[in-house]
């Protein structure tokens, strides 16, 4: 019997995040685990007049081509890929993995380097009406420490809700951000200062990511000063690299540590002039996600907590920072940190204040 909380959230994929209209294409690719939610979006796209293109994945074969590629295949772009991103104008991604870490034997640098390769498609792609959820496997209950029941009811629980209501009890916070100038992070090892005046506070409400649950903009490139400690392990293409802490001069990263994983760190962080810099900081706003799950999708928008990420801004918020690598790190400040705009406290404890 179908899980009517898998056509709840086809509902969503297909409705709210990509408003899908009579007559367009419709790209719905994923890993073949995810085939309830994938056939749950071919129908609805359907059932919306539209017409779908179903391309299913196996989780292998990006590990095969990370282990065979040479140089030359890490950096060809398909010409097929060209023209999926511009041929079509809305796409739905499903991620459902077998194992999280099926990556985690491949040399950082050549990951980079593939990535190099496809930032012009992935820049072209971010034009579109696009939507990157997960469905829940076992992998991804495993990273979360909860049993497949659980993590599966935390995910609809994330992801089945009124978009249009959160938006709006969050509205008022998008116009106070934006109308300041400075923020200031502080929390246990984390004194950091960055400039946002100018930009655009992004109120994500299920459009793109799913779930949604966060408000976020790109730093001024050469703003940032001081020192963050990272609170969680931040996972590069299935590697998990523990106590980061970076420190930045004129928004650029000058000191990099890690208690585990240094080498993935340094190899991010030169994989490009970009990727010392800030494209985003974000703050987390899902009053369903209260847990850290090893999955961005759902970590970065933890109640109480704020993100930086290292590398490509994104262009509707005005950040030009350019880089082949956007990497999440997620600050903790439910216990002890606050959050200051132009000197005012506006966040402590990871509770708003007013």
């Amino acid at each position: 019997m179908a899980d009517p909380r898998v056509e709840a959230m086809a509902r969503v994929l297909v409705r709210h995040s990509t408003n899908v209209q009579p007559g367009e294409d419709v790209l719905i690719q994923g890993d073949d685990l995810g085939k309830p939610l994938l056939l749950a979006c071919y129908r609805e796209v359907l059932r919306r007049g539209a017409h779908p293109f179903l391309l299913v994945q196996f989780e292998d074969t990006t590990r095969i081509f990370f282990e065979e590629a040479s140089e030359a295949e890490l950096a060809y772009v398909s010409p097929i890929a060209r023209y999926a991103v511009e041929a079509v104008p809305v796409i739905i991604r499903v991620e459902a993995p077998s194992n999280t870490r099926h990556l985690s034997g491949i040399d950082p640098a050549r990951i980079v380097l593939a990535g190099q390769a496809r930032t012009e498609l992935v820049e072209r792609m971010l034009t579109r009406r696009w939507v990157l959820c997960q469905y829940p496997t076992e992998a991804l209950a495993q990273d979360a420490a909860m049993s497949l029941a659980a993590f599966e009811d935390f995910v609809y629980g994330a992801v089945n809700v009124d978009w249009g209501a959160f938006r709006a009890t969050m509205l008022p916070w998008k116009a106070r951000l934006e109308a300041g100038h400075e923020l200031r992070l502080v929390g246990p090892g984390t004194d950091l200062t960055l400039r946002t005046s100018g930009r655009i506070w992004n109120l994500d409400s299920g459009e793109h990511n799913m779930p949604g649950g966060e408000i976020f903009t790109g730093p001024i490139e050469d703003s940032a000063e001081g020192v963050i400690t990272f609170s969680f392990p931040a996972i590069y293409s299935g590697r998990e690299v523990e106590g980061i802490r970076l420190r930045f001069e004129r928004g650029q990263v000058v000191e990099a540590t890690a208690e585990r994983g240094q080498s993935i760190l340094d190899a991010a962080l030169s994989a490009d002039a970009g990727a010392r810099r800030l494209g985003e900081i974000g703050i987390g706003l899902s009053p369903g996600i209260d847990r850290f799950v090893r999955s961005i999708l759902f970590d970065e928008k933890i109640r109480g907590t704020v993100h930086l990420a290292v590398g490509r801004s994104y262009d509707d918020t005005g950040g030009v920072n350019q880089s082949a690598i956007h990497w999440d790190m997620i600050c903790d400040l439910r216990q002890g940190g606050e959050l200051h705009l132009d000197g005012q406290l506006i966040q402590r404890n990871g509770a708003f204040v007013t």
